[in-house]
């Protein structure tokens, strides 16, 4: 008599737990918040214990029915638990919203080391040459290199691209780059040493011109030497030289 009792208990309770997986249905949905950042959010079912994770889109599948919580967490949200509804199962655009989670600091302190940089911490062997971004490019374009095979010559042999380089065209349009890129680089220090009232009430330049004339000063190789030297005083004298001749050249244009 018990083993039948038993045996109609576990028929019984099969049945239960099967009716209660066949409730459940699979729901789409989606997690909103103010960042793109929205994949890899867990989703819990927190009757069934079933998890499943957001997808790149914030989007996600899970199996539940109304009445279950599903729980969402994550690092960088809060923890989210929303109570489904019916109505959630029907809505094609059941959206979740998910606040981040701030931290805020209390203090923030910057100091300034004057004895760290890269070459003291090894980053940067002591001496070595620093490139701009065109010389960098440009230094890259004609640089040979000896660990390069092309077509096997005993002891090695060089890279081919250097000679490609110049062939194309490529190398003459980089050393244009570099040039510009010196140009740019002693406008903004003549502009940072002198105001454009010294241009034009020292230097007697009309405002107009004040611009022509600077192109016109770091033009000039040994103007460049002085004012890369930073020596305020001899690149005022020697600017002043030079604003003689420009106004000159001015001159005979305007005639």
């Amino acid at each position: 008599m018990s083993d039948k009792f038993l045996c109609l208990f576990i028929i019984v309770l099969g049945q239960t737990v099967w009716g209660q997986n066949q409730e459940r249905i699979i729901i789409n949905g989606k997690i909103a918040s103010n960042t793109y950042d929205l994949e890899g959010v867990y989703v819990v079912n927190a009757e069934t214990e079933n998890m499943v994770t957001t997808n790149a889109d914030g989007t996600f599948s899970i199996r539940a029915k109304a009445g279950d919580t599903l729980v969402f967490s994550s690092i960088q949200f809060k923890e989210n638990r929303t109570l489904l509804t019916a109505e959630n199962f029907s809505d094609l655009n059941f959206t979740v919203k998910l606040s981040l989670v701030i931290h805020q600091l209390q203090e923030v302190i910057v100091r300034n080391y004057a004895n760290i940089n890269a070459v003291s911490l090894g980053i940067i062997p002591q001496g070595q040459k620093s490139y701009t971004e065109a010389e960098r490019k440009l230094h890259t374009a004609t640089a040979l290199n000896p660990t390069a095979n092309a077509g096997g010559v005993a002891g090695g042999s060089i890279s081919a691209d250097p000679f490609l380089n110049f062939l194309s065209g490529r190398t003459a349009m980089l050393k244009k780059e570099v040039a510009v890129e010196k140009k740019e680089f002693f406008m903004k220090l003549l502009e940072s040493m002198f105001s454009l009232d010294h241009f034009v009430n020292r230097l007697s330049i009309p405002a107009e011109y004040v611009k022509g004339f600077e192109y016109y000063a770091v033009d000039n190789d040994k103007f460049t030497v002085v004012l890369n030297s930073k020596n305020k005083t001899s690149t005022e004298f020697l600017l002043g030289e030079l604003a003689v001749k420009y106004k000159e050249i001015l001159a005979i244009e305007n005639k």
